[in-house]
């Protein structure tokens, strides 16, 4: 392990036939076995322009107006007679990802999108995938064909939620999608990332409905630099979760918009 770069991304200088690290100033850093240098391949580059075409047909309640960028989430895309719609596959696989992956599992997948296809076979042909869907994963290749296709790398992220960092958007590639994903769905004035006293991201949810007058938040993430975070990690580990009572800073910022401003020593919401 080498230590935290503080560029937004960097590689090893080994080179992309070796393996290799890759890290970021957030501290985080994960092994790539060597594979051959990163271009965009005739499938991404088919499935990107794809995906923008079919989003130029729909209001985007979820993507908002502005830029989008493809995240391979095991985006499938369906039309219907109301036009085209989204789900996703059980999993999906990022780039990187496809270097470790069994094709038998990756083969799973296809599988899985072979058989919601079938009851769309007017989508199957508008999208040209009949052979993807129907062709064995069973190597390498297959895999890499899997990945950058529009069955995979295709779902719409703002960049915000798709790789964007505190405070300026809680991204997929960062924190745990699970957590990530709350702000698509949750109420405008709920603030799903607030900072602690300290000024480290904590994502947090209420515990009751709303109306209940139960102002206690429920941690679901703590950078690990934030004092919360031992807190979490030893709930979890004991099955149990972490739950801040009302009058605790990270809990008032979190509920600010619906009761006023959170006091001062709670510190600012770092996102909606």
């Amino acid at each position: 392990m080498t230590s935290p770069t503080t560029g937004p991304t960097a590689v090893s200088a080994a080179g992309p036939e070796q393996p290799h690290t890759e890290a970021e100033h957030l501290g985080w850093e994960i092994n790539i076995p060597g594979h051959p240098a990163r271009q965009d391949s005739p499938e991404y580059q088919q499935s990107r322009l794809r995906m923008h075409q079919i989003l130029d047909t729909l209001q985007r309640p979820f993507y908002g107006t502005g830029h989008v960028e493809d995240h391979h989430g095991g985006g499938l895309w369906f039309k219907d007679a109301e036009g085209w719609f989204l789900v996703r596959n059980l999993v999906g696989i990022e780039w990187s990802a496809q270097f470790c992956a069994d094709p038998a599992k990756v083969d799973l997948l296809r599988q899985n999108a072979r058989r919601l296809y079938a009851a769309f076979p007017g989508t199957v042909e508008e999208l040209g995938i009949r052979d993807l869907l129907d062709t064995p994963i069973t190597d390498a290749a297959g895999v890499a064909r899997w990945t950058d296709s529009i069955c995979n790398a295709s779902v719409p992220l703002p960049h915000p939620v798709h790789s964007g960092e505190l405070p300026a958007g809680g991204g997929v590639h960062h924190y745990p999608g699970p957590v990530a994903e709350i702000t698509f769905f949750k109420r405008d004035d709920f603030v799903l990332w607030v900072t602690d006293q300290d000024g480290h991201p904590v994502a947090v949810a209420p515990v009751d409905r709303r109306g209940s007058g139960d102002g206690r938040a429920q941690v679901l993430y703590a950078s690990p630099a934030s004092p919360l975070y031992g807190r979490l990690s030893e709930a979890q580990a004991g099955g149990d979760v972490l739950v801040l009572p009302a009058d605790d800073p990270v809990a008032e910022a979190a509920f600010a918009r619906q009761n006023g401003p959170a006091r001062t020593r709670g510190g600012p919401a770092a996102a909606a």
